[in-house]
Order: structure tokens, then C-alpha cells, then sequence
């Protein structure tokens, strides 16, 4: 298996969660993260040296990444393993599964790319690529049966990890927030590319709003050490240290429940955000070159999850130099004050957490089983 960040660490467990059980003895390695290593899973190479995103900052690791898909591909052709399972990461993953589709090893993706917002052409790829592929939101197995490509839709695992309710007040108590203030949760990304060109915006975001309601919280969980210290460098740099900030380790989930509203880099966290029913603004900033390039391939008018599910704009996205704080912190202040729109955005979000609903890591786990079978 490979998975190649915290979002795709989180996927893999699910679907661990439902194969170990049925493979006790199996030897499962790859590259993975500390959530798939609660299932048996042995890291080959540490999940950070594929966490780059960006057309320009890959490149400037191409030359590390590429070493070390050529190291695996040569491990595995030698191994022959029973099925390989790439999870999300489709540009590592998608060429290692052709070498070895071609030599006789199953291959599985689990995630399909979003082929139907940018890149649709990658389909003749994947067909090349896969044996089987797993997808999460109901509209992808169509696309892919049209294309006559085996699949499996196994409803999105973060449906079954969030409760259908949550408690706020339980959440507040955790993390030691005052009950009656209006609270903020501000997620800028778990990779340092996020954190690098979102931060800053976030966090004057905050000061804006925190001028506006001085008794407003804010939480800011961090993903690991790495990105508490370089989030702290950033805000130091950009002299908004003065921001009153709850910064937590982890616990994101926990800060999502504890919150009013959300600000949230555009990615799987939006989904996070809309399966625990919160009001969220969806923002995204990144390298300039990248944006240039990024910003005519799409194919639709949203990027965040939760509006692409919904085919409408159900909450407000800012992106690039329209991330700009304050029209995000209008546009959070505007939820936070109006219950109306919080009920509105509650009930579309309940309707959406029921649509991807599935037992995942059973669903999952017997996709995986049935091609290792097939052999």
C-alpha cells in the first residue's frame, strides 16, 4: 500500500480496520502513516517525502520521489505481492500500478482522482492502471462502469468516524473553552506547502473578527510538531503573534465540534467540516505560478467538497488573491450571526453525511479480498 499524506493515512485505516481481521498473518507494508500502522503496517519510507503539493514544488523533489518509486517498483516486481493498493496520491501511485498491472500483480486505487473536476482524460490512465478502483461519493461509479472499469462504491469512511451529532459543549469542556462565546476553528492545511501560503491570511482572517467580538475564540489545531513550529514561524514573521490563538495538537475533530463556523483549506478537511454540520468558509492559496497554470483545467465552478457534492455554492470559497481577510472574515461573520442560514446549511449537511453513509471497511475489505481471489 501507499498512501501519501494525513488525509489518505486516515483512508487507509478505515479500510485496514476491515482486512486485517481477515488477513491476521498478512505482511502489509509500503509507505503509510501512524494511523495504518495501528493495523500491522510497516513503512518502508517515511509518508512525509510524498506529502508536496504544487506543480513547482514537486518538481523540486521529483528527483527524491522518483528514487523512490523506482526502489519500490523493484521491491515489489521481486516480491510479487497479492494486491497492491494505492491510495489517493495518483500521480506516485497511477505509473507504479501500469509497471505492475502489466506484470500480473492486482492493483487496486482507492480515491478516485477527480477526474470529474479537471484532468477527465486520466481515465484511459486509471483504466491502464487499475484492476479495481474504490470510490467515495456516489456520482464516481457511474463514470467509471461507462468507462468499463471494475468498481466498488464504498461510501466515504469519514461519514462512519463523525457521529451523525456531536457535542458541542462536551468538545468545548476538552479543550477548555468558555461555553457561551462564539467559537472559530481555523484549519490552514496539514501540509507545510498549505501552511506556507495560507497562514498568514488565516490568521489576520481572525484578527479581523476577534476585533469585531473581542470575547470570540479561536482554535488552530496542528497536524504535528513540524507544522506547530513552522505555523509559529510564519505568524511571528508576519507580526500576528498578538492574534489570540488556541493552538492544540491534533484533535481536530475536536475543534471542528467545538466551533460556531470554520475556516478551512480547501481539501478533505472541508468535508470534515460539513459531516459535523458546521457553517465553513472554504479558502485556498498557493504558489502563483501553480495557480496560473491550476486555475483553467478545472471543470466545474467549485473546488471544495462539500459545494461539489451539493452542485451548488452552499458555502462561500475564496481562492487565491480573492482569499483575501476580509471578505472571509464578512463572509464567516455573516454565518456566525445568522441562524437561519446555520439551520439552512445544517439540514443540507445531514442530507449529505446520509448519501455516503456506507459500512466502509467491510465494503472495502471484501472489494480487496474478492480481487486478491480472483488471481
Amino acid at each position: 500500500m501507499v498512501a501519501g499524506e494525513t488525509s489518505g493515512d486516515m483512508l487507509a485505516n478505515r479500510l485496514l480496520s476491515g482486512l486485517r481481521p481477515a488477513l491476521p498473518d498478512a505482511h502489509m507494508h509500503g509507505i503509510g502513516g501512524p494511523r495504518m500502522a495501528e493495523h500491522g503496517f510497516i513503512n518502508d519510507w517515511p509518508m512525509e517525502k510524498l506529502s508536496v503539493r504544487g506543480l513547482f514544488e514537486v518538481l523540486a523533489h521529483y528527483r527524491e520521489i522518483s528514487g523512490i518509486r523506482k526502489q519500490l517498483r523493484e521491491q515489489l516486481l521481486l516480491e510479487r505481492p497479492d494486491v497492491f493498493i494505492g491510495v489517493d496520491a495518483p500521480d506516485f501511485n497511477l505509473d507504479l500500478e501500469i509497471q505492475l498491472k502489466r506484470a500480473g500483480i492486482p492493483t487496486m486505487h482507492y480515491i478516485s482522482p477527480s477526474i470529474w473536476a479537471w484532468r477527465g482524460g486520466r481515465i484511459k490512465k486509471i483504466a491502464e492502471a487499475v484492476s479495481h478502483m474504490l470510490v467515495v461519493f456516489p456520482f464516481e461509479e457511474e463514470i467509471y462502469r461507462k468507462a468499463g472499469i471494475p468498481v466498488t462504491y464504498v461510501g466515504h469512511p469519514l461519514a462512519q468516524v463523525i457521529p451523525m451529532e456531536t457535542d458541542m459543549a462536551a468538545a468545548r469542556d476538552e479543550l477548555g473553552l468558555d461555553k457561551n462565546a462564539r467559537v472559530v476553528t481555523i484549519l490552514p492545511g496539514s501540509r507545510m506547502s498549505e501552511l506556507k501560503y495560507n497562514t498568514e491570511a488565516f490568521i489576520q482572517t481572525a484578527k479581523i473578527l476577534c476585533q469585531r467580538d473581542p470575547q470570540l475564540q479561536i482554535v488552530v489545531p496542528m497536524a504535528g510538531d513540524k507544522q506547530r513550529s513552522y505555523y509559529i514561524k510564519l505568524v511571528v514573521d508576519a507580526k500576528l503573534d498578538d492574534v489570540p490563538v488556541l493552538l492544540i495538537d491534533g484533535r481536530s475533530h475536536t475543534a471542528i465540534a467545538a466551533a460556531d463556523a470554520v475556516l478551512v483549506a480547501s481539501g478533505t478537511a472541508s468535508l470534515e467540516v460539513a459531516l459535523f454540520k458546521k457553517p465553513m468558509v472554504i479558502a485556498y492559496k498557493m504558489m502563483e505560478a501553480s495557480w496560473q497554470i491550476l486555475r483553467h483545467m478545472g471543470y466545474q465552478p467549485w473546488i471544495g467538497l462539500p459545494n461539489i457534492l451539493a452542485r451548488e455554492f452552499l458555502v462561500p470559497e475564496f481562492l487565491q488573491s480573492a482569499a483575501r481577510p476580509d471578505a472571509m472574515a464578512d463572509a464567516l461573520w455573516q454565518q456566525l450571526s445568522d441562524e437561519a442560514l446555520q439551520q439552512r446549511l445544517k439540514q443540507r449537511f445531514v442530507d449529505m453525511h446520509h448519501s455516503l453513509l456506507r459500512d466502509t471497511a467491510n465494503v472495502s475489505a471484501q472489494a480487496v479480498l474478492q480481487l486478491i481471489s480472483a488471481k
